[in-house]
């Protein structure tokens, strides 16, 4: 499979070697390779000379694995192995560390530690919807101020809809500066016997209501949460606000990564339009895990065919021809030249041992079943190669739907690998394929 030539393959080296590239964003549907996109993304940056960390959210840990790290945790740590002048850092977002970080830097001790404390506060950390995403914008805020790396690239969630990365920021933003959250800090922000009044009078029916479904001490606890955390909704409201400028700042590339398969690519248009839309600078799309073949003229259709008549017989090993069906026949040191009847072999003469050693061949080749001929395997091979076939011209056709949609979007080919990457020399392999435009075959 290759790019369309009317397609722009998409150069990575140049977007890697720009100094003024800050930020690199993957992003994409879940179980494209994403994760091994960034990795590798990350260790070509480093070679080239660049000072780089790598952000991930993904909760398998392939990313320490591969890059000889025993454990990731919320803190950048450097990648040893690195060849070249520059450096890589990998780190694994912790949700609820991260969190706990901006209550440790937004609140006084005491504060701090009533919100820590808060049991709402610990469910919400924990695993509140759109958290993930959240505290991922909030940890590359904090790692792009503190302006110690060249490049930081970024390895989305894996979430269900990679529309929750860019929507994540502002729906949290907004339930913790919403008017609910306001509502129930009123009483404590009131105080006193005016506080109690307008509790007891104005919110008896919704905090009745509420303690019947979510349990009385439930919405205690929301409410405590929500008076000790009243100085910090601001906060959040003005930093998904400043990450969200900072998602669209020239210095931010996004990489659509996708398969080349149906849902995946239909996932991939509809985040391009969504990037577009919110005036996000796209770099291009990345096509993971495309199949190849190095005997590409050879369809489908004619490599069935070929199987066929292997196993029906029609195609035949002859030898050298009617020729050497007839020098087989003849007997050795017999003339082409003489009379038919001179050459007619005499019986052969079998021996008594010959005889007897006869039954138990027979019967050693009766238990033992033939290994396959020479035409089976070719068949069986050419029916592989048809298989093959029929995969490169399904993902040609899904790719020239995307491409048909979108043909503004430069595309890079990864070609497909025979197992995981595991370690630097393979996600070495996986830039090289990134940098190295259209795929010529698939390992």
């Amino acid at each position: 499979m290759t790019l369309d030539p009317a397609a722009a393959p998409l150069e990575v080296d140049p977007l890697l070697d720009d100094p003024a590239t800050r930020i690199i964003v993957c992003c994409g549907s879940g179980g494209v390779g994403k994760t091994t996109t960034a990795a590798a993304l990350g260790v070509r940056a480093a070679e080239r000379g660049r000072k780089v960390v790598v952000l991930t959210i993904d909760p398998a840990r392939r990313l320490a694995q591969s890059m000889g790290i025993d454990s990731l945790d919320n803190t950048p740590r450097q990648v040893k192995g690195i060849e070249g002048s520059g450096e890589l850092h990998a780190m694994m977002l912790d949700m609820k560390r991260t969190f706990d970080e901006i209550v440790e830097a937004h609140a006084d001790p005491d504060r701090a530690r009533a919100i820590l404390e808060n049991p709402f506060y610990q469910s919400l950390s924990a695993g509140f919807a759109g958290t993930q995403e959240y505290m991922a914008m909030e940890k590359l805020g904090q790692l792009r101020a503190r302006d110690e790396w060249d490049l930081i690239v970024v390895d989305t969630p894996p979430s269900r809809s990679a529309l929750d990365f860019l929507d994540a920021p502002k729906r949290l933003g907004s339930f913790l500066d919403g008017k609910f959250i306001r509502l129930l800090m009123a009483p404590a922000k009131m105080g006193g016997r005016a506080g109690m009044k307008f509790l007891n009078v104005g919110m008896s029916m919704m905090t009745g209501t509420l303690g019947k479904l979510l349990g009385g001490q439930f919405l205690r606890d929301v409410q405590t949460f929500v008076a000790a955390m009243d100085t910090m909704f601001g906060g959040f409201r003005t930093r998904a606000d400043a990450t969200y400028r900072l998602l669209q700042a020239p210095g931010t590339a996004f990489l659509v990564v996708a398969a080349p398969e149906r849902d995946a690519l239909r996932e991939a248009a509809y985040f391009v339009e969504r990037l577009a839309a919110e005036g996000m600078p796209l770099a291009g799309l990345v096509l993971n895990r495309v199949h190849g073949s190095g005997a590409a003229k050879l369809s489908a259709e004619r490599a069935r065919a070929a199987a066929e008549n292997l196993e029906e017989g029609r195609i035949v090993d002859q030898g050298r021809g009617k020729n050497g069906v007839r020098e087989a026949a003849a007997p050795a040191g017999s003339s082409p030249d003489a009379p038919e009847a001179s050459r007619t072999p005499e019986p052969p003469k079998e021996s008594p041992r010959a005889e007897s050693s006869a039954a138990p061949h027979e019967e050693l080749d009766s238990q033992t079943s033939e290994p396959p001929s020479v035409n089976q395997l070719t068949a069986g091979l050419l029916r592989l190669h048809a298989e093959r076939m029929q995969v490169l011209k399904r993902e040609q056709r899904t790719r020239d739907r995307f491409t048909a949609l979108h043909p503004e979007v430069p595309v890079a080919e990864v070609a497909a690998l025979p197992g995981d990457v595991h370690d630097l020399a393979g996600l070495r392999a996986i830039g090289d394929r990134l940098a190295g435009g259209p795929a010529t075959g698939a390992a």
